[in-house]
């Protein structure tokens, strides 16, 4: 029986994916930066691990708690809305903490055991603003833009010693709590400086207005087949919207 270990599962795309490998039988290890009962099942087959992606040493405790692993999916991550003028820089390195340099210091700890297994497979969940030009996504494009070039060229490093690294680029999904976590529950307004306002209020209305739309399940789909995928396809799109703007590029 295979193990997963994913990191970010106690809502959205990461609970919903621990539940479908659950689902099909594997072990899954499920991290959170703050573990909470309830979120998940209870079962022999899943655990619920305390990680920080951005401590070193939540990631070694968290990996040595888990024990042998065949996939790393890299789903946690911390999103961000505005204009770049208005956005601190202190929110810029928050953000590439999780989102870019996490992924990276958690894929780095796990790929000795896939090295010397001569298996495993890294799944990198970004995002479908690395497929098309997305305004108010700045910080977040770039922190995910960077994991897709990390990941392309991880793929060929590790593809000598039979270990895979592949992306899941997932839509936007009106069910999960990201616009919420983007602005701290502040409006657009507080965040926007003025002379910017107008141009992001028509932004978001255009977002928001569109009619192709990501679920949970499209992502937990998409990092399955990624996972199971034997054709070497890098790249996974996921959901509709996702899937469009692959094809249109």
């Amino acid at each position: 029986m295979k193990t997963v270990l994913i990191t970010g599962t106690s809502s959205g795309y990461g609970r919903e994916t621990a539940l479908h490998f659950h689902a099909q039988g594997w072990n899954v290890i499920a991290t959170m930066r703050t573990p909470r009962a309830g979120v998940l099942p209870e079962s022999d087959r899943l655990r619920v691990v305390e990680l920080d992606v951005t401590k070193p040493a939540s990631i070694t405790a968290a990996l040595e708690a888990a024990g042998p692993v065949d996939v790393l999916v890299n789903n946690a991550g911390v999103p961000s809305i505005s204009v770049f003028e208005g956005t601190p820089m202190a929110r810029v390195r928050e953000v590439f903490e999780t989102n870019t340099f996490g992924v990276m210091a958690t894929t780095q700890a796990v790929l000795p055991q896939f090295r010397e297994r001569g298996s495993g497979v890294v799944v990198n969940v970004t995002s479908s603003v690395v497929l098309g030009h997305m305004p108010l996504s700045a910080v977040y494009k770039a922190s995910k833009m960077a994991v897709e070039g990390f990941t392309s060229s991880l793929a060929l490093e590790l593809a000598p010693f039979g270990v895979q690294a592949k992306t899941v680029e997932p839509g936007a999904c009106l069910t999960t709590n990201f616009a919420t976590r983007a602005t701290d529950g502040a409006s657009l307004d507080e965040l926007v400086p003025a002379p910017y306002a107008p141009w992001a209020k028509k932004a978001m209305d255009s977002f928001t207005g569109q009619e192709l739309f990501t679920k949970e399940t499209d992502v937990a789909e998409a990092v399955w087949r990624a996972v199971h995928d034997t054709t070497g396809q890098l790249r996974f799109p996921a959901g509709p919207d996702a899937v469009w703007l692959a094809q249109a590029k």
